[in-house]
Formats: structure tokens, C-alpha cells, sequence
């Protein structure tokens, strides 16, 4: 096999050592040194920058591709010990594609952005607190992977993390997991969301991002922590705890919400049609646990920025504890029309349980309510008995032996093959709310996401 030639550069503060001959360990100690390296990489090298604190006065600029099974990798030698500050940070070209960026620093001004003619790029293990304005980090391109992150400590108005695309579509294929979002303090009353998927001109499209296993902590820049402006994506296994922002479907269609771990003063949210709330586990601290949004118009167009009336939307399996009004609508003129709640787990304190806008065309089924005797659900609906939820020890309110909620699902739902406990399965004849008796979900913690995660 033959090897690449070792040289060394104590100037240009560049080392290379032996590797295959497609690639090289390539470790640098300047920015200078850094933009050389990136200038000649070639598939499957691994460039390395020195821990230290690195002063960009121009874009690093990354115009070299990997491939798919030979990326260029552009990393910290170690994690977080490698920081960007300066007026402006890394810059993707156009076309770029295969390449990580990993373990970085980023305290720089500006923003990160990926091109809507790059694609599979990959931004992991990097901490993301810039000193400038706007949204931070945009996704322009297809089938990129943003993991291990940490997006943190803002005060500003803007967005942690932007998916948009082209100007005539939007990014497809992004994964977005593992990630941290925290302390965004922003006081404003819109225009401070950790991720907008999309946007209101773009909901008709199809993003099938998926967003999953993200904690979020202190979103309080808007209430939307995750808003979601196109159509097809999944939201699963996210937890959010101590924050305002909400899950909110705000525009777009067919998006599953799958088996969240919801705190707080937050819940979800949506608009729009055929989605499905399944599997979610919320206890609102002030109620309003999942709510019907408002419909200012019947269908929104295609850039519509109203609010688009919930259609053929289905609620069923979650657990849901508030005090009154668990379950709302926000009413508008076009209600919620076709939709189901259906086997849900619904507590509360005082009050109606469920307050739906008079009007509404929802289908009611299997549902238990507890905690208050105005459940605000037709009779045949629901049955008012105690679901014997017990807290474990990871302060999750869990089905215990005996309760009524055990095998008491009615109606057909194919799709809800698994509980809120990845990857536990439902079997056999369904439990009520998001819990399959037996599991062992605890919800995320700060070892579980951002740059040290497994």
C-alpha cells in the first residue's frame, strides 16, 4: 500500500503524517495553515486545528469535497478546545459536498451557513454562541446531518437553527438529533424559535426532515421552540423542560409527532392537516397541553402567512396532565374539522378538560379523563376513571398494575407500533396513552446531547 509522504512545516504551522494515499491526518496550529490544508484536501483526510483561540478576519473557506464513503473531515484536535472568535467563521462553497465540520467553538461573528447546492455536510460536536445577529446557522442544502451540537446563550432576536433551501423549495433529508438547545432569552414576542423548519412560503413542500432525541432547555426566545413551516417531517423523542416554546406546527401538512417528553409551561401546537399527535408525553404546569390552533382561513395557500385550520389532524395515544383545559382550541372562524382524539390519557385539576371550539367536527374515542368531573368530552367518548399512573424514578407518571388504561384501546390505528419508550412496541390489544406498560423512558438529559454525547 502505498503512503502519503511525510512533511512537516514549523512555519506554516502544518504537520502531515502517513496515511493511505487518498488520505492524510493533517494538523495545523494557525488559521492560515488551516486554509491551506482545506485548499488541497482530498477524500477521506482528516484536518486538524490545535486547541487555542483562533481570530477569523476573514471566511475559512471550505471548497473541496469528500465523498460518500471518504469524507473530508475539519475538526478540533480536541473538542470545544479549538475557538473561533473574529468577525466571521467557516464558509461552505457552492457544490460542496461530504464534508465534517466537528468540535469547534464557534464564538465568532456573522453566521454559519450550508449552500442550497451542497449537500451531505455534517455539523456535529460543535458549540454554537456567535456574537452576531440573524439566525445562526442556516440549511440550505439537501441531506445534511446537524448532531451533537450545542446551540446556547442568546439574547437576541433571531434563530438558533434555520432549515430554508432553495428559493423555490426547501432543504430536504436534514436529521437534526442529539443536539442541545439552551437559554435563549430573547423578550420579544416572535422571531426567537430554536429551530424553524422551513418557512410560511415554503410549507407546501416537502422538507421529510426528521428531528429526534434533542433536549431543549430555557427556549423562552418565542413560543415556538420547534417551528415547523413545511410538510412531512417527524418530531420524535424530544424533551423540553423549564421553557415557553411550544412544538408547533405552524404551516404545512402530513408532520408526525412522535412520543415527546414535554415539562413546563410548554406543550404542542398545529395548524394545518393530516398530521398525527401520537405517543406524547406533556405535563403542562398551566394546562394546555396540545392545542388545536386557530383557524383564520379554511386552507392557507401556498404563502400564506394566516393561520390554517386543523383538518383530519389526529390526537390519539399521549398523556397529557394540566390543570384545566388540557386539550384547547384556540377557536378563530374556520374550526377544526375531520379530526380525532382518540385514546388519550387526559388529567387536569379543575375546569373542563377539553374545551373545544363549538363547531368543531372532531371524532371522539377511547379516551380516560381524570381529575375533574367536567371532561368536556361527549358522553361514549371517554370514561371518567382513575388511569393509576405511579411516578417513577425519572419523574415520569407511568401505568401501574391494574390500571383501566391496560389493553382498553378501541379503534384501529396501524400506525402506532411503539409507546413513548424507543423502541418499546405495542402488542397485542393497546394501552391507553403514550405509556405500553413495561417501559423504562427517562427523559433527556445534558449527558444524553451537545458535543459529549455518546
Amino acid at each position: 500500500m502505498r503512503h502519503r509522504v511525510v512533511f512537516f512545516s514549523l512555519l506554516a504551522g502544518l504537520t502531515l503524517f502517513p496515511g493511505q494515499a487518498s488520505a492524510a491526518t493533517i494538523r495545523v496550529t494557525s488559521l492560515s495553515a488551516l486554509q491551506n490544508a482545506l485548499n488541497s484536501a482530498n477524500p477521506g483526510d482528516r484536518i486538524e486545528l490545535a486547541d487555542g483561540s483562533y481570530n477569523a478576519t476573514s471566511a475559512i473557506q471550505i471548497r473541496r469535497s469528500g465523498t460518500s464513503s471518504a469524507p473530508i473531515t475539519v475538526t478540533a484536535a480536541n473538542t470545544g478546545r479549538a475557538e473561533i472568535r473574529g468577525s466571521t467563521g467557516f464558509s461552505f462553497a457552492g457544490g460542496v459536498n461530504n464534508v465534517v465540520l466537528q468540535g469547534f467553538n464557534l464564538r465568532h461573528g456573522g453566521s454559519l451557513s450550508v449552500p442550497a447546492d451542497a449537500h451531505h455536510i455534517r455539523l456535529t460536536r460543535n458549540t454554537v454562541q456567535l456574537s452576531g445577529g440573524g439566525n445562526w446557522v442556516t440549511i440550505n442544502g439537501n441531506d445534511v446531518e446537524v448532531d451533537r451540537n450545542s446551540f446556547q446563550n442568546r439574547s437576541t432576536e433571531g434563530v438558533f437553527l434555520q432549515i430554508s433551501g432553495p428559493s423555490t423549495n426547501v432543504a430536504k433529508r436534514t436529521r437534526i438529533h442529539r443536539n442541545y438547545f439552551y437559554n435563549h432569552t430573547f423578550s420579544g414576542a416572535n422571531g426567537g424559535e430554536s429551530i424553524r423548519l422551513g418557512y410560511s412560503h415554503k410549507q407546501s413542500y416537502s422538507a421529510n426532515a426528521v428531528v429526534e432525541y434533542n433536549l431543549f432547555e430555557r427556549a423562552n426566545g418565542d413560543s415556538e421552540a420547534i417551528s415547523v413551516k413545511s410538510s412531512d417531517n417527524i418530531v420524535r423523542y424530544n424533551t423540553i423542560r423549564d421553557s415557553r416554546g411550544f412544538i408547533v406546527l405552524r404551516h404545512g401538512h402530513r408532520t408526525t409527532v412522535d412520543g415527546n417528553v414535554i415539562f413546563g409551561n410548554s406543550g404542542i401546537r398545529f395548524h394545518g392537516n393530516d398530521h398525527r399527535i401520537i405517543n406524547n408525553y406533556v405535563a403542562a404546569s398551566g394546562g394546555r397541553a396540545i392545542v388545536f390552533g386557530s383557524g383564520s382561513e379554511a386552507d392557507s395557500g401556498p404563502t400564506s402567512t394566516g393561520h390554517d385550520r386543523p383538518d383530519r389532524v389526529t390526537v390519539a395515544f399521549n398523556t397529557v396532565q394540566g390543570t384545566t383545559e388540557v386539550i384547547d382550541s384556540d377557536g378563530g372562524n374556520f374550526k377544526p374539522k375531520d379530526c380525532v382524539v382518540a385514546n388519550n390519557i387526559i388529567v387536569g385539576t379543575s375546569g373542563k378538560l377539553l374545551n373545544m371550539a363549538s363547531g368543531s367536527t372532531v371524532r371522539y374515542e377511547g379516551n380516560i379523563t381524570w381529575g375533574s368531573s367536567n371532561s368536556g368530552i361527549p358522553a361514549g367518548g371517554h370514561r371518567q376513571v382513575d388511569p393509576k399512573l405511579v411516578r417513577d424514578a425519572n419523574g415520569l407518571n407511568r401505568l401501574s398494575t391494574g390500571s383501566p388504561a391496560i389493553d382498553a384501546a378501541v379503534g384501529t390505528y396501524s400506525y402506532v407500533t411503539t409507546d413513548f419508550d424507543p423502541p418499546q412496541a405495542r402488542s397485542g390489544k393497546l394501552d391507553v396513552g403514550a405509556d405500553e406498560i413495561g417501559g423504562s423512558r427517562k427523559p433527556l438529559n445534558t449527558a444524553d446531547v451537545g458535543p459529549g454525547a455518546p
